[in-house]
């Protein structure tokens, strides 16, 4: 039986995520992360009430503080095999519209605090056959002018999973990266909201997407960016 950890969980994709991988065969174990512990807790609400679910608030500017968060965690279930990093921020802005601070945020909470908890992760996985998933963003590998900061930091993760899937291989560890395309959350809506959500891709869309690539038969698709989009 396994035990996972999800990023990025209190909305969207990560939620989405969240309840689908509490009905995956196998799951025992799953520890919710996000800044909102209401939203937290209205995702464990939606998932398997036969799966042991905890809620661990959590603010991923905070990067000291992540290396703690997945120690208890792993004192709570006695094991780490799933990480899923679905932790993200946009606030798009043109360059000359970029403040620093903005600039900071953005790689902090998408790219740097996955790192993090990655490294912080890595050390309970070793040599346990376990996978991370890391979500980025069709952002990350097309041009997208006016959202800099964000597509800067997503081709990040693209980059960072595509190497640690190397370096981590003898650990027998399995790195994935997915690029969203667009996609019906409620951020979306905020930064959309002329378009109309039922014409494109739903978080269970990709959440479905994540399930089959964390699946104990999956062995080929790690290392790549594999763009996820509504046909």
């Amino acid at each position: 039986m396994k035990s996972c950890i999800i990023t990025g969980a209190s909305q969207g994709i990560g939620r989405a995520t969240a309840v689908k991988m509490s009905y995956e065969e196998g799951i025992k174990n799953i520890a919710l992360i996000a800044r909102n512990v209401d939203n937290l807790n209205k995702t464990k609400e939606l998932m398997n009430p036969e799966c042991n679910v905890i809620v661990v608030p959590h603010d991923m500017m905070d990067l000291d503080g992540i290396e703690g968060v997945v120690d208890n965690i792993y004192k709570e279930f006695g094991s780490i095999d799933l990480l899923i990093n679905g932790a993200g921020f946009v606030n798009p802005t043109a360059l000359l519209d970029t403040t620093n601070d903005n600039f900071e945020r953005t790689f902090t909470i998408n790219t740097v605090s996955m790192l993090v908890m990655i490294r912080s992760c890595v050390r309970y996985m070793k040599g346990k056959d376990a996978k991370i998933l890391n979500i980025a963003s069709t952002a990350g590998s097309t041009s997208r002018p006016g959202w800099v900061a964000y597509a800067a930091a997503k081709a990040g993760v693209i980059s960072l999973s595509k190497t640690l899937a190397d370096e981590l291989r003898g650990y027998k560890i399995k790195v994935y990266c997915i690029s969203p395309g667009r996609c019906a959350t409620e951020l979306r809506r905020i930064l959309a909201p002329e378009e109309d959500p039922a014409t494109i891709m739903q978080p269970e869309d990709v959440a479905d997407v994540i399930a089959n690539l964390l699946s104990s038969g999956e062995n080929c698709l790690d290392g790549q960016d594999i763009v996820v989009r509504q046909k």
